[in-house]
């Protein structure tokens, strides 16, 4: 197949749309479904995203793609029951698989933005993962290949129109990429930056000592903002993105949002919000719509007297600043990535709040030694990787 007829493109309004190949075949097979024109621009970019984490990480991975950019990611590393709990898998009665875990984890950090999501996924599907997939809203998945019976139940999905793609984990595209804007054509090399071990080598905080988990976690964060809209940043812990701010034009803005991201993320794991008292009848979207609400400032709107009764058994207990604030500080050892250097300390103040202890960034802003003195301030290890992740 060179090329394949879209429905249409980034709205209903741009006809026709396609996507093809100038030289070739696609390297894609639609199993099922009918994917547009955004659901190829993040299957696609989703793809390279969990190719990158499995050569670098040598561990299955996933990714939860929305709107050109990642919503979570993650390696397939064991869940604890706690979250398995907030990731909405505990009653789940399979095998937790590395890539079961992948999903569950880069599905679960950011449940509120994962909504309708478009997965990528670096081994084949296997069942647990399907079953998983099964009963998320989500527009579709990208892999290597599916299991048979993995097959089925995906295809069962959205009455028979769930979109899944397979594509060819041995495909390599050209070093020169292409694109069109307002009709002139703008041309580059692929950003074939490889990241691994080295990338870090260069800590120029007092504390230099980068443990073997930071160095992952640090991995995962600057592949996952090599697929990000820039302006990007990008929390991690035990081998997931628990926050990413994407597209903001100023960098603290990003921290400020993949931060309050990150707390949210922990929040969640709070004997106070993992004990809430839900009706049985809430469904799982409409949990994490109020535990959302709930946690943030705006909790009377879940709290108030007429609302708590449509989805709590018992009304809760207001959630305070104090008590959040000492649950937080609980948070340690957390990475942080950036797509491009931090110009001002206030962003390691924002992360430090967050519980980061391990950054990565460009450098070579003419204020690095205030961002340095500031790590420096609180234990931090911060490597200068010299180069820029910006993807547009």
């Amino acid at each position: 197949m060179k090329e394949l007829e879209l429905k249409y493109g980034c709205n209903p309004n741009q006809k026709p749309s396609k996507i093809y190949m100038e030289e070739g075949e696609l390297p894609i097979k639609v199993l099922c479904g009918k994917p547009g024109y955004i659901n190829f621009l993040d299957a696609f970019n989703g793809w390279q995203l969990v190719s990158e984490l499995k050569r670098a990480t040598g561990i299955p991975a996933a990714t939860s793609f929305k709107h050109v950019s990642p919503a979570g990611a993650a390696v397939g590393l064991p869940m604890t029951d706690v979250e398995k709990k907030i990731y909405w898998v505990d009653d789940l009665d399979i095998e937790f698989t590395p890539l079961a875990n992948a999903y569950s984890r880069a599905r679960g950090a950011d449940r509120m933005s994962s909504f309708g999501d478009f997965i990528a996924l670096s081994d084949v599907c296997d069942v647990s993962t399907a079953k998983i997939i099964k009963r998320e809203v989500s527009d579709g998945v990208i892999a290597p290949g599916y299991e048979p019976e993995a097959l089925e139940i995906l295809k069962a999905k959205k009455n028979g129109n769930y979109n899944v793609i397979e594509i060819d984990e041995n495909y390599k595209p050209k070093q020169l990429e292409r694109k069109e804007v307002f009709g002139i054509t703008f041309e580059q090399g692929r950003n074939e930056l490889v990241i691994d071990d080295a990338f870090f080598s260069n800590i120029v905080t007092d504390n230099k000592e980068l443990t073997d988990a930071a160095k992952i976690d640090l991995a995962i964060a600057m592949i996952t903002l090599k697929y990000t809209q820039s302006n990007s940043v990008c929390y991690v812990k035990g081998g997931q993105a628990i926050g990413i701010g994407a597209g903001q034009q100023s960098r603290i803005h990003c921290t400020r949002l993949a931060g309050s991201k990150a707390d949210n993320w922990f929040l969640r794991q709070c004997p106070k919000v993992l004990e809430l008292p839900f009706l049985d009848t809430i469904r799982r979207a409409d949990r994490d719509n109020a535990i959302d609400l709930y946690i943030g400032e705006d909790y009377m709107d879940v709290l108030a007297d007429g609302q708590w009764e449509k989805i709590f058994k018992v009304k809760p207990e207001v959630f305070t600043a104090e008590e959040k604030r000492a649950w937080l500080d609980k948070n340690t050892d957390v990475a942080l990535g950036s797509d491009a250097f931090f110009p001002f300390g206030d962003n390691i103040e924002r992360a430090h709040r967050s519980g980061v202890k391990y950054v990565a960034q460009p450098g070579g802003s003419i204020r690095d030694d205030n961002v340095i003195e500031t790590c420096n301030k609180y234990g931090m290890v911060m490597s200068f990787t010299g180069l820029r992740l910006f993807h547009h």
